[in-house]
């Protein structure tokens, strides 16, 4: 498919800059096969049914994005997908005059040495640690790579807690699963009272989730992978869930994603760990998913492409019109969605 079929216009002032106060009071629009309802977040506990299981993504966003200097030249750098060890690859600015075997110097004693460069302003660096130590000077010097679309920053501490959900447990993602920021403790204790359970599963969102598009067709797209797992113990409650006749309900596109990684044709789950770089468009069969709570997603992303794929294209084009009529905030702390799949 074209890539301009997933592209839409959207006015900035919809980008949302902050995240609801409370999280749990965004707007939530129900996408349904004969038309769309709008509610709130906090409506869930009665949008869904008791025997219904939410599956949330449990990764931690990590301190990716650093600031330090090659020489007199500041450089910043935000990290994207560990490769083993002390390396990590990375998208640097300026990259460049970055050469293999400089330098960068990011507090003092600590650093990382240039191992390779590569196209599109990616470099793959060699940290002068790894492990717990890497992590504990990430923390220490890092601060959180939100997207280009949110102007942070200016309070790490208010990043720090906005851009990570209550559910992060493993380190590892340079992008938070947004969908699950709305969901709060009084929440989670309103959808147990209502008889649906929860559990999780584990993709390291990458920074790739954010790259734009650039074929002109979905055929042409190279996916982005990222590590994930699914436990045997989460994959045999699942399809208890299933058998028993609840809908399964990954919240977010990772989820999804991993839970559609780890599925056989006939829907099954299994244990799985590893890389996925699945890319989902209009034409999919989905076998893991029975619906989908969501962000509004970018122009000509693959996000959109997803959930166009769910729900169906002129559906989803539909509920973006109204979304951006009726003024629903778009994005990472933007209003969420609640998918019913398409019957085309």
């Amino acid at each position: 498919m074209r890539i301009d079929e997933f592209d839409f216009q959207l006015p900035e002032d919809r980008i949302a800059q902050h995240p609801a106060r409370p999280a749990d009071a965004a707007r939530l629009l129900e996408v349904r096969p004969d038309g769309l309802g709008d509610y709130g977040v906090r409506d869930l506990p009665r949008l869904l049914r008791p025997g219904d299981l939410l599956v949330f993504n449990d990764t931690q966003v990590i301190p990716a994005r650093l600031v330090g200097h090659r020489d007199a030249v500041r450089v910043e750098l935000t990290l994207h997908k560990p490769l083993g060890g002390p390396r990590w690859a990375a998208f640097a600015r300026p990259a460049k005059r970055l050469r293999p075997g400089q330098t960068v110097r990011i507090a003092e004693g600590f650093a990382a040495e240039v191992a390779e460069k590569r196209d599109g302003g990616e470099v793959v660096l060699a940290f002068d640690r790894d492990g717990a130590a890497l992590m504990a000077a990430l923390d220490a010097h890092g601060h959180m790579p939100l997207p280009p679309y949110i102007r942070g920053g200016e309070d790490e501490a208010a990043d720090r807690a906005d851009y990570q959900t209550r559910f992060a447990a493993k380190p590892g993602a340079v992008a938070a699963p947004t969908a699950a920021l709305h969901f709060t403790d009084r929440l989670m204790a309103e959808l147990e009272a209502a008889g649906i359970d929860w559990t999780t599963v584990t993709l390291h969102v990458g920074a790739g989730t954010f790259l734009p598009v650039k074929v002109e067709d979905t055929k042409d797209h190279v996916m982005h992978a990222e590590y994930g797992v699914v436990e045997a113990a989460t994959a045999e409650r699942i399809n208890a869930v299933r058998e028993a006749g609840g809908r399964i309900v990954p919240v977010g596109t990772t989820s999804l994603r991993l839970l559609e990684t780890a599925a056989g044709a006939d829907g099954v789950l299994w244990p799985w760990s590893g890389e996925t770089d699945i890319f989902i468009t209009p034409g999919y069969r989905f076998r893991a998913a029975d619906l989908m709570v969501t962000n509004f997603h970018l122009p000509k992303s693959t996000l959109l492409m997803l959930v166009a794929a769910f729900s169906g294209l002129e559906r989803i084009k539909a509920a973006y019109a109204h979304a951006v009529e009726a003024g629903y905030r778009f994005y990472s702390y933007g209003d969420a969605c609640l998918l019913h799949p398409g019957e085309d």
